[in-house]
């Protein structure tokens, strides 16, 4: 898999109660990744950019919850994709220092 690619398939950290709570009792984390990126891609990209061992790894579609504003009018938020990747024993994550 090329470079772009690498960097293309991790959006983001999902952030949420559950993901910390499931870091800490199964070192495991949640990402939110491309629609189209593969269980293999997904595990190669976090392997490579954290220098870690990935154990396990589970893949969700999350569909976009329907919002309503002031007037009554409704919105349909856009679907995404989900990834917990459990990793092995000793490596970790640390998102703190990712922003500088």
């Amino acid at each position: 898999m090329n470079s772009e690619r690498i960097y293309k398939v991790l959006i983001a950290p999902h952030v949420s109660e559950k993901s910390a709570l499931i870091g800490e009792i199964a070192n495991q984390y949640a990402f939110k990744v491309a629609k189209d990126a593969t269980k293999s891609e997904i595990k190669i990209a976090v392997e490579q950019l954290f220098n870690v061992s990935v154990l396990e790894l589970q893949v969700l579609n999350v569909k976009g919850k329907v919002k309503r504003n002031a007037r009554g009018q409704t919105r349909r938020r856009p679907n995404w994709k989900k990834a917990y990747v459990r990793l092995d024993q000793g490596h970790e994550i640390d998102f703190s220092d990712m922003g500088q």
